[in-house]
């Protein structure tokens, strides 16, 4: 059965308003929602903001509801000129962009300890929406100072989650499939435009989910 692991809930409504809810629980701490969306049975984690939340809720996922794929999407960041306010992309690599153990093993920025390249693979395939790299860190912020290295890393968009899934369902073996909608660009108006567009974003992201279905959970 597929696994969705969505941050906040208003993201997790995109697909649970056109639901029928089967059973809600707290499993480890985190609501769990099983329901049935576009003739397909599914659990949903709600995971909360940040990597580690995210890793713990993939960990959940699979070791706990036995996931045979994980689905993540939600809101992110807009940093390629791919990217517009209210589009909806899906992420083929992730790269966690705050990772930084370049001074110890030579290694480039963003790549994990354990891995040769800064980029994590995720399912792809053929889509009905552009396709994206996405860069994860543990921060939301007007600042400027990451744009140099998001666009070195060649990130299409940026959030706070995905690329800790994309870890826990690349060492597990387990098919990732992720969709990001973008709510804001990044730069100095990154949070105004952020409380600006949700809402926009959240809406394209509603009236993506029976494709986002189609392509992730059959």
């Amino acid at each position: 059965m597929p696994v969705l692991i969505v941050a906040m809930k208003n993201e997790a409504d995109a697909v649970l308003g056109q639901s029928e809810l089967l059973e809600e629980s707290i499993l480890f701490g985190r609501r769990v929602f099983h329901a049935r969306a576009f003739g397909t049975e599914f659990s949903l984690v709600l995971s909360g903001i940040g990597k580690s939340n995210a890793a713990a809720a993939a960990m959940l996922a699979v070791g706990g509801l036995h996931a045979d794929r994980l689905v993540n999407f939600g809101l992110a960041g807009g940093v390629s000129e791919k990217a517009d306010i209210a589009s909806v992309l899906r992420v083929t690599r992730a790269v966690q962009y705050d990772f930084d153990l370049s001074e110890v093993n030579g290694t480039p920025k963003g790549t994990l300890d354990e891995y040769a390249s800064p980029y994590i693979p995720l399912t792809d395939g053929k889509s009905a929406f552009t396709k994206a790299t996405l860069a994860t860190g543990d921060k939301l912020t007007g600042s400027l100072a990451d744009i140099p290295l998001l666009r070195a890393l060649g990130a299409d968009v940026r959030d706070m989650e995905g690329g800790a899934i994309a870890h826990v369902a690349y060492s597990a073996g387990v098919p990732l499939y992720s969709y990001k909608a973008v709510s804001n660009k990044i730069g100095e108006k990154s949070v105004s435009e952020y409380k600006q567009f949700t809402e926009k974003a959240l809406e394209a992201l509603r009236g993506s989910m029976e494709k986002i279905f189609a392509e992730a959970c059959k």
